[in-house]
């Protein structure tokens, strides 16, 4: 266990390097930036109270995108979620190509979104647990459905 001043810089750390990744994979899943940003606290306090120990920042990442993604599929399936109808609502700061894109992105099927995401995105493949030739797989599926929706972008 770490001592409280070790833990509070760590944590600080982490929040600083990491919540707009972790908030941006919830967005992905839950596609409202106030759920996202309920997630990116349940992920944080997560980090806090169970305190795992970490190889490296890549780990660290991979494991708070992990929780991240566990917490929305999670919050997915509540009674409370599955009951409302959650409003589109793009991130905040978005050119409106950018908008356009993350627009068409929202709208594909989980299986290819969560590539795409994790791949353009947080520049991880291996966090979705799949074979690479399947996250390879899915991502050519998923930018070929793009492209249909929205053409080539410059």
């Amino acid at each position: 266990m770490k001592k409280p001043s070790e833990l509070n810089g760590f944590l600080q750390d982490a929040v600083a390097n990491y919540s707009k990744a972790v908030a941006r994979a919830a967005f992905t899943y839950l596609k409202n930036t106030a759920d996202a940003e309920d997630i990116t606290q349940e992920v944080f306090l997560a980090l806090l109270e169970k305190q795992p120990h970490f190889e490296s920042d890549e780990h660290l990442k991979a494991w708070l995108l992990r929780v991240a993604i566990n917490k929305s599929k999670n919050a997915i399936k509540s009674g409370w979620f599955t009951r409302t109808q959650p409003l589109y609502e793009a991130l905040p700061a978005l050119s409106p190509q950018e908008n356009e894109v993350l627009s068409c992105v929202l709208s594909l099927d989980e299986k290819y979104r969560m590539p795409i995401h994790l791949f353009y995105y947080e520049g991880i493949g291996k966090i979705l647990k799949l074979n690479p030739a399947t996250v390879g797989t899915r991502l050519a599926r998923g930018r070929a459905l793009l492209k249909t929706m929205i053409g080539n972008i410059d």
